[in-house]
């Protein structure tokens, strides 16, 4: 491409774009080279591509977001149950696919509760609706319950054009935050509820983070200090990170079925008064990962605990239809704060979450969701509106699915029936898969598996000995993050290693979702056993 006009005859445009052309495989513009006789790839001599892929480096430039550059907020973030462990698994099926021979056929995600990826059959009647409110012309259709209509019109009603492609209020459609108010009511035996206090969410996540991003203000040792249980669910760890708040561990009691003790947390707090102002108090129940279920006495101690240290208490209660065991029984929050009067009920103030993600639905895709919050100040309450109002509003859909939830079918209309027969089947399923689980691993040399009281996982403690923890070192990992990546390979299945969700020194565990058939699950308890065995023969 020599002379006037060509690439390396001055013209540095045509240089550009001869080398990003050559790269690509393309016939270069340069004027001064022969066009090709007939279509094709032109052949390059090895020379040229060399020159060209130069010159092209010389054309880039430096990012400007670089893993140096980026918000080192967001690069502390982690969460664990979609961590390494996860891309691992998501590696193993592409080889499955690929023919690649492995000692499985199929790679089994108990790693995160998704009840319908797990095979868990959709509640009939919240889908009816969805589907009448997203597709109104089947309000005609014969193949429709009236009890499903009728839900169907009000929430189309409350939509801009009655349509739920609208967007709707920051604080969601007016009329299920009014069924939310209904319910809550309903749940607590009577105890009120402002519908004006719900704010609809993008799953209870969402909510959590939305509150904790309002309550984190300060620098240095008046930074805000957020308490949350150890072992935790990872959204607490990665959003106190994102906001550059500190973290305040307390320790939950594992030789007590992971039971709350009100004199840890003052541990917890008086340690951490010492590099932070402790102002929140996380509290998730029934526990996640740790399937705990609080008993009334443990509520009333810490929101007194609350009043008393002057802490905004968060009450994660995502898991509130499923409690399992026998004498175990959900207390809300609210409930328990009205009930121990009004200096109490008047002052402490208490955001609560729910979620269409858990319990009976499962219906984790929607991210529906509602938290509750009550005592805010006037001028607060602006704020979080405002806040609220950024992200526009909640996937309408999701709001839909979300006032099925609290609005379900009542004894006397045609869907009760059904309704009711779908929830109870869904939930003695789980009840008994978390006995089954619970049993089957306290049977594993080196397993203990506490009671699963509630929520939707195992927490088992497991023993790794020595010889692995130095292995594990040796890679550069937890050990019970080398010991979840072994069963992976060597089994299919994937878990989340306890160290990802916190846990004390020395102590090892791993958090495995109970949703599987029966059948599988049974299958899939019997490899962790075998793994288990071979591991400590292995390693011993």
């Amino acid at each position: 491409c020599e002379g006037p006009g060509g690439c390396r005859g001055g013209r540095k445009d045509m240089a550009l774009r001869c080398a990003a052309s050559l790269a690509a495989g393309r016939q270069p513009p340069c004027p001064r080279l022969p066009r090709p006789a007939r279509e094709g790839t032109v052949r390059w001599s090895s020379a040229a591509k060399a020159s060209a892929v130069k010159l092209n480096e010389k054309a880039s430039r430096e990012k400007i977001l670089t893993l140096e550059s980026m918000n080192p907020q967001v690069k502390a973030v982690e969460y664990a149950v979609r961590g390494p462990i996860v891309l691992k698994a998501g590696e193993i099926e592409k080889e499955l696919r690929k023919g690649i021979k492995k000692p499985f056929t199929e790679v089994i995600k108990a790693n995160i509760g998704d009840a319908h990826a797990m095979g868990q059959r959709p509640i009939t009647f919240l889908r009816q609706v969805v589907a009448l409110c997203t597709y109104p012309n089947l309000l005609d259709s014969p193949s429709f319950p009236e009890d499903a209509k009728k839900r169907a019109r009000r929430i189309l009603q409350g939509c801009g054009g009655n349509s739920l492609g609208s967007y709707s209020a920051s604080q969601g459609i007016n009329c299920i935050r009014e069924d939310v108010a209904s319910y809550i009511e309903r749940r607590d035996g009577g105890v009120p509820a402002d519908p004006d206090n719900i704010y609809l969410t993008t799953g209870a996540s969402d909510g959590i983070s939305t509150i904790l991003k309002i309550l984190v203000s300060g620098g240095g040792k008046s930074r805000t200090g957020v308490m949350i249980p150890i072992p935790q669910y990872p959204l607490y760890s990665a959003a106190i990170s994102e906001l550059d708040a500190i973290q305040v561990n307390y320790y939950l009691d594992e030789e007590n079925c992971w039971a709350l003790d009100v004199n840890e947390l003052r541990r917890s707090l008086n340690e951490a008064k010492a590099y932070c102002n402790p102002k929140v108090l996380c509290i998730i129940n029934p526990g996640n990962p740790t399937g705990q279920v609080q008993n009334r006495k443990c509520i009333e101690d810490v929101i007194h605990f609350a009043w008393e240290e002057k802490l905004f208490l968060l009450a994660d209660e995502v898991y509130q239809d499923n409690v399992y065991s026998e004498g175990c029984q959900f207390h809300s929050f609210k409930k328990i704060l009205y009930e121990m009067g009004p200096e109490y009920y008047n002052n402490v103030e208490l955001a609560s979450f729910h979620s269409t993600s858990k319990g009976y639905m499962g219906e984790c895709g929607y991210r529906g969701g509602y938290m509750e919050v009550i005592n805010l100040h006037p001028e607060i309450k602006g704020q979080l509106v405002k806040l609220l109002s950024v992200r526009l509003c909640p996937p309408v859909s999701g709001q839909a699915a979300m006032d099925i939830v609290v609005n379900p079918p009542i004894p006397g209309e045609e869907s009760y029936s059904q309704f009711i027969k779908e929830k109870e089947s869904v939930l003695n399923n789980l009840a008994k898969k978390a006995k089954l689980t619970e049993d089957m691993f306290n049977k594993v040399p080196g397993f203990h598996c506490n009671p699963l009281q509630g929520a939707m996982y195992a927490f088992p403690r497991i023993f790794i000995p020595s010889k692995a923890i130095e292995e594990a070192k040796a890679h550069k990992m937890a050990p019970d993050m080398f010991y979840c990546m072994k069963l992976l390979e060597e089994t299919g299945i994937c878990v989340v290693p306890g160290s990802g969700f916190g846990q004390r020194e020395g102590s090892y565990h791993f958090r495995m979702t109970i949703l599987p058939p029966v059948e599988k699950l049974k299958i899939l308890l019997e490899k962790v056993k075998d793994f288990h065995i071979k591991f400590l023969e292995k390693y011993a």
